[in-house]
């Protein structure tokens, strides 16, 4: 649908810091290009210890900063910055990015033209390698395995995913949601610290009857394995958590407890035994501490907190 100038709505944007100030500072130069006429930003340093925040309000002034005072994780630094957001739409991006001049107009056209979508992502493409996909949509999640794909992963852009179409859940990474939809529905749950939280959220949003998409007309850059180390300990443990608790939050009834017992009997143990043969015991040591989490937190799981519960 086309948009006159002065009617473009505006949009939140939320990025989120931690231990990366210059990182964030280049995202931020680079948002500062857009062709986007109206829009409002907002920074959270998620308690970084040993950065050096002061210097993103420094060098750009017109932002919101906040700073917390203790880390967040992904859903929790998101979550801080709504109370502040007057956007009718909210694009929650990394800050380990950098955007296309006119990545956002397509994102908001998508939500503009229909109502019962609630939340859309750009393709995504490495920074360092531009031609090269991370993302051009997602597969919908295996109710057993918990596992999906990301649509073109590894493959040069061609221009085979310029297109607007359903996507089987979003990107944390760069999503554009409607507040509306964030009012009725809620918020990110920060249950999972880290890791699954975004698709969670997009399978509570679709199951409140909105749909969500993938808008192949807009690119955002991923500077991927920045923020996180790859095979980590903390990244193993949060994944794995992630991928049980999402699990128990999102299945019922046989298929809760085929999926339970799939990644507890199976893929799980699968895991600790392919890292104890290459013999890295701290990521088999972190598989099983998330597998065991799960078996001492009974409560507390479940729901999405409200909105209006943030303030």
């Amino acid at each position: 649908m086309a948009i006159k100038t002065t009617d473009w709505p505006l949009v939140s944007v939320v990025t989120v810091n931690f231990n990366q100030s210059e990182v964030t500072c280049e995202f931020l130069r680079s948002f500062y290009q857009i062709s986007y006429p109206n829009t409002e930003i907002i920074v959270v340093d998620n308690a970084s210890p040993s950065d050096h925040p002061e210097i993103i309000k420094e060098q750009f002034p017109d932002i919101r900063f906040i700073q917390t005072k203790k880390n967040l994780g992904f859903a929790g630094g998101n979550n801080v910055a709504l109370p502040y957001c007057k956007g009718k739409y909210v694009l929650f991006i990394n800050n380990d990015t950098e955007v296309d001049p006119g990545f956002l107009e397509p994102l908001v056209e998508v939500l503009e033209g229909n109502p019962h979508i609630a939340m859309v992502s750009p393709k995504i493409h490495y920074f360092h390698t531009p031609d090269t996909f991370q993302f051009a949509g997602f597969t919908p999640i295996h109710p057993i395995t918990i596992r999906n794909f990301a649509i073109g992963f590894g493959e040069k852009d061609k221009g085979q995913y310029d297109i607007t179409c359903q996507t089987g859940s979003i990107f944390g990474a760069a999503m554009l949601v409607s507040m509306e939809v964030i009012k009725k529905v809620g918020t990110m749950t920060e249950n999972f610290f880290l890791y699954y939280e975004e698709h969670d959220w997009a399978e509570h949003i679709k199951k409140a009857g909105y749909k969500i998409y993938y808008q192949g007309k807009s690119l955002v850059l991923h500077k991927e394995s920045i923020s996180t180390v790859k095979e980590s300990p903390f990244q193993i443990f949060y994944l794995t958590r992630g991928r049980i608790l999402y699990a128990r939050r999102n299945n019922h009834g046989l298929i809760k407890l085929l999926s339970l017992l799939y990644l507890n009997l199976i893929a799980v143990p699968k895991q600790i035994l392919h890292y104890l043969v290459i013999k890295r015991p701290d990521l088999a040591k972190a598989s099983f501490r998330a597998m065991w989490w799960h078996f001492t937190h009974y409560k507390n799981i479940y729901g999405l907190p409200k909105l209006s519960e943030l303030r």
